[in-house]
């Protein structure tokens, strides 16, 4: 199953979407956020109760691999790993590049139907 994702320039506004998943029965190890800041991804997740792609998601040759990667390498590698195809990765990433977070559901048919 595809990962649904949506992106967003206002973490206030994700943070409310996070808040709306969970209290619909979403598992916060099924909402991942993702930045092309780690700072801003840290503070956004810790802030919004929702996980971050690491270890655990990733495979662990590309896990190693994004140590010695350039950030927009490591965030493809990142958003292939959860899921998504190359060109859906290159495509994401670019929108990272304009400063955009992202909101990725795991494992949940049409999670949408949640936010406003």
């Amino acid at each position: 199953m595809r990962p649904f994702v949506m992106e967003y320039t206002n973490d206030e506004n994700l943070q409310r979407d996070v808040q709306a998943l969970q209290n619909r029965g979403v598992n916060k190890d099924d909402i991942y956020l993702l930045s092309h800041d780690d700072d801003r991804t840290d503070r956004v997740a810790s802030n919004a109760n929702a996980s971050k792609i690491g270890l655990k998601e990733m495979d662990f040759t590309d896990a190693l691999k994004n140590v010695f990667n350039k950030k927009g390498d490591e965030l493809r590698t990142k958003l292939q790993d959860i899921g998504f195809s190359r060109q859906e990765s290159e495509t994401l990433e670019e929108d990272l590049d304009e400063g955009k977070i992202l909101l990725i559901v795991t494992n949940h048919d049409n999670p949408e139907r949640y936010l406003m």
